[in-house]
């Protein structure tokens, strides 16, 4: 006979295994990678939108508030931000003094600035591997081959331990499949005993057997509203962190709602019923953030609520600001449209090279088998495996049909990607010498081109900045009063929160006057883009002047930087002997640097550069050719 005991049994999670050493290793170089640090530089995001912002609320500095975050029209959330980036810099900010005082350690300083925050996500990001683990777990797959590609892969290593909104959808998308994945383990197995004790209380012959049944079927644990709560709150803070996290909690949210559809014991009143409560359990965290918002925002003050005065007015929904922005074509391009198959022909293959074109072929080879009628060879629609694949295929589509795409906008699919194909790496009983070769030499193409791509883009691209960003809060701190003028061109934004810069919007107060004042301005970070040498210059001569009758009329002393890539160096001393008064030095040069909007040529046999930089004897004639070593050598230090 069936007993409680066994139903509990059956619904309960296996026993953790210890993870393989690999993997630990992989962590422990993700956390190494981090503490380096990484000077690459992804994209302006990674800063300007989370942790330039948060930085400067806690420690009162001045930085750079992009437009997102414009109380006029602000598109982006706060408390993601505040909740993630928030206890890194609160502990800086409490701890720095005792560290100066004890340690002489400086916290506010660019690399534990830089870290520190860097670090708090690192561990954040082991929330991904946990949700991978435990889904594997529970449904009895391979956990230790798939962390091993999933720790592997660049985009945990590099983005995933960056201060990305899109990083933070990552978790967000991975708890939710998990909660969803347990839902759905539990609800079948409940659904499968209720079932069997219906089918056996139809063929009870006598009362005691009857009522004996109905004592177990009542023992049933109830599974239809599991986690309904977390899952309505982490969908509804996913959605406010980024509104395009809809595309990603569609397929796990579909797939809550329709557990069980279809069986003798869940019906369409369940269905509804659950769609009921998932918006109703939603409801108090949207209020919430929509009142965080206002207040931050300064829509909703404490005068307000006190007087009890409210209107529309006072509220603000970013996320509806966020689509109000994106629906607008001349604002997309703005930022650069881009050809609507570029997520599926570029961005995956670059994010997860061999193991997103060994998906790109299975998908196809399954459209195929589902074209033509074989839908036995087909993964079954209510399965992990059909969820899965939903939440791998449906945010690409969905992401799809917007004209601006940027590779780390599908970051979140590499949790659903290494369930499904993780395993794909590596060689079984079945498979035949030839075959497990292939799978060897995947293997070791996929550590390779990641162990390449967490370099260059760790390290490499855009990786002069932090270093100059660094040297540059060295100076201005060692020359406190003096200004600071820094043009930058054809590069990044300088993270600003790392200079540390004494906030100029403050209001301090005179202890002997009594009198109310704020700080002048010090340092000047002048942005320019990818323009011309001749309009630059226009702007440096003008920049340059004000500067000059500063240290005349008031003595105040200056630093200019132009603040460039190597390559431009020689159009850049072409355009400045124009200028008669304009005198180059070479301040700072650090390597290795990449940016593509500025790559540099490949230099021919009487590349003035290279004969200027001492490649040659310095006794030898000018016009000697350069040889092919010579070449490749100017040509990789122009980086």
């Amino acid at each position: 006979m069936f007993l409680k005991s066994d139903l509990f049994k059956a619904i309960a999670f296996k026993n953790p295994v210890k993870l393989p050493l690999s993997y630990w290793l992989l962590v422990g170089i993700r956390f190494v990678l981090t503490l380096l640090p990484q000077s690459g530089y992804i994209h302006p995001d990674e800063f300007f939108q989370n942790v330039e912002v948060i930085a400067g609320d806690i420690f009162t500095i001045d930085v750079a508030r992009t437009w997102e975050f414009n109380p006029k029209f602000p598109i982006r959330n706060i408390l993601v931000p505040k909740l993630i980036l928030g206890p890194p810099l609160h502990l800086i900010h409490i701890a720095n003094p005792y560290t100066k005082y004890y340690l002489n350690i400086d916290l506010r300083s660019p690399y534990f600035l830089l870290t520190i925050p860097r670090l708090f996500i690192c561990f954040l990001s082991l929330i991904n591997d946990y949700c991978l683990y435990r889904i594997c777990v529970l449904y009895g797959q391979n956990f230790r081959n798939r962390l091993k590609v999933f720790a592997s892969s660049y985009v945990v290593l590099v983005y995933c331990c960056r201060s990305f909104s899109n990083a933070f959808e990552m978790m967000f998308f991975s708890i939710l499949l998990l909660l969803v994945a347990e839902c759905m383990y539990k609800s079948d197995k409940v659904i499968y005993h209720n079932e069997f004790l219906n089918e056996k209380y139809d063929q009870a012959t006598t009362a005691v057997e009857k009522v004996k049944i109905f004592k177990l079927k009542t023992h049933l644990p109830h599974h239809s509203l599991n986690h309904v709560a977390i899952l309505a709150t982490v969908v509804v803070i996913g959605i406010f962190n980024r509104p395009t996290f809809v595309g990603f909690a569609f397929p796990p949210i579909f797939f809550w709602l329709h557990r069980g559809l279809g069986s003798k014991v869940i019906g369409f009143k369940d269905f509804h019923y659950r769609i009921f409560m998932l918006i109703l359990s939603g409801i108090p965290i949207f209020l919430l953030l929509i009142v965080i918002d206002s207040s931050y925002y300064g829509y909703l003050t404490m005068a307000d609520i006190e007087s009890l005065k409210l209107s529309w007015d006072n509220w603000v929904v970013t996320p509806v600001n966020f689509l109000r922005y994106n629906s607008d074509l001349k604002n997309l391009d703005a930022h650069g449209l881009h050809p609507r198959w570029l997520h599926l022909a570029v961005n995956i293959p670059l994010l997860f090279n061999v193991l997103g074109v060994m998906a790109f072929l299975i998908l196809v080879i399954q459209t195929n088998r589902f074209i033509r009628g074989q839908y036995s060879k087909l993964p079954r629609i209510q399965s992990i495996t059909g969820l899965m694949l939903f939440s791998l295929v449906i945010p690409v589509a969905i992401l799809s049909l917007f004209p601006h795409q940027e590779a780390r906008f599908i970051i979140p699919i590499l949790t659903p990607l290494v369930y499904l194909y993780g395993n794909y790496f590596y060689p079984n009983d079945s498979d035949g010498p030839n075959f497990k070769q292939l799978k060897k030499t995947l293997l070791y193409v996929w550590y390779a081109l990641n162990m390449i791509l967490t370099i260059f883009f760790g390290f490499i691209h855009q990786g002069g900045l932090y270093p100059f960003a660094k040297s540059l809060h060295h100076e201005i701190k060692s020359m406190y009063g003096n200004h600071f003028h820094v043009i930058t061109t054809h590069s990044y934004s300088i993270p600003t929160y790392l200079l540390q810069l004494e906030s100029t919007t403050r209001v301090y107060k005179d202890k002997k006057t009594g009198h109310n004042y704020r700080l002048a301005p010090t340092t000047f970070i002048h942005k320019y883009g990818s323009m011309s040498m001749k309009e630059l210059f226009m702007r440096v001569d003008d920049v340059l002047t004000n500067a000059e009758m500063l240290l005349h009329k008031r003595k105040r002393q200056y630093r200019f930087y132009i603040a460039s890539p190597c390559s431009l160096e020689g159009k850049i001393r072409q355009e400045a002997i124009r200028y008669n008064y304009i005198q180059l030095n070479e301040e700072f040069t650090y390597y290795p640097h990449f940016c593509s909007e500025a790559f540099p040529e490949f230099p021919n046999v009487h590349d003035q550069f290279c004969l200027e930089h001492s490649f040659l004897n310095t006794n030898q004639s000018q016009a000697v050719d350069l040889t092919m070593l010579q070449r490749i050598s100017c040509f990789f230090k122009r980086f």
